[in-house]
């Protein structure tokens, strides 16, 4: 009688074991490196969130061309008449500071500096007492415009702040004549030397 072969069946089960162990190892490594890497990205946006919330308001620059604004605007306000002389240099002196200001910070407002001097020198050339407002209005809008980009780069906790120079700007009304409203333009700078204050 012929011999009959029985071949046992090989198991199935030791590979499913396998498998599954296999899985889970890269299942926990896969989990394991998502929470390193959202443990990393927390802690940036921990680091960035401080660095906004301490805002630099904390960090005291002190730099001596924005006192020097500051200075010029709460010295001379009260006893200085507005005139030609006041109005250019005040813009000198916000320009600069501004300038220093942004340097200090890492801001680039070179750009908004050209267009404060272009609206600057427009104001010299022309007889003040009968002058419109519009260029000292122009100039006003453009460095508020650099100074609320410097706030919201650096200073964001300073909003109110920049509302209040904003408002200050706007109350210069272009087309009446710079004269007529001289408190609207030393309340302009006063403004400008608050926030550059806090910001120094």
């Amino acid at each position: 009688m012929a011999e009959i072969k029985i071949e046992q069946k090989k198991q199935v089960w030791p590979w499913i074991l396998a498998g599954l162990v296999v899985a889970a190892l890269v299942i926990y490594f896969l989990m394991d490196n998502d929470d390193d890497n959202t443990t990393e990205v927390a802690t940036e946006e921990n680091y960035i969130s401080d660095e906004n919330e301490s805002n630099l308001l904390d960090v005291k620059e002190n730099n001596s061309t924005v006192a020097a604004f500051i200075s010029f605007v709460e010295n001379d306000t009260n006893r200085v008449s507005l005139d030609n002389a006041y109005t250019n240099e005040a813009f000198t002196k916000l320009t600069a500071a501004t300038n220093a200001m942004a340097e200090e910070i890492g801001y680039d407002g070179r750009a908004d500096s050209d267009l404060i001097t272009e609206s600057t020198s427009m104001i010299a050339n022309e007889p003040f007492e009968t002058s419109k407002a519009k260029n000292i209005r122009n100039a006003t809008d453009i460095s508020t415009t650099s100074l609320q980009n410097m706030q919201l780069a650096k200073y964001p906790t300073l909003t109110n702040e920049v509302e209040e120079l904003k408002s200050a700007s706007t109350a210069i009304d272009p087309s009446v004549n710079t004269l007529e409203q001289k408190d609207a333009v030393k309340n302009y700078f006063a403004k400008a030397a608050d926030l550059l204050e806090k910001m120094n």
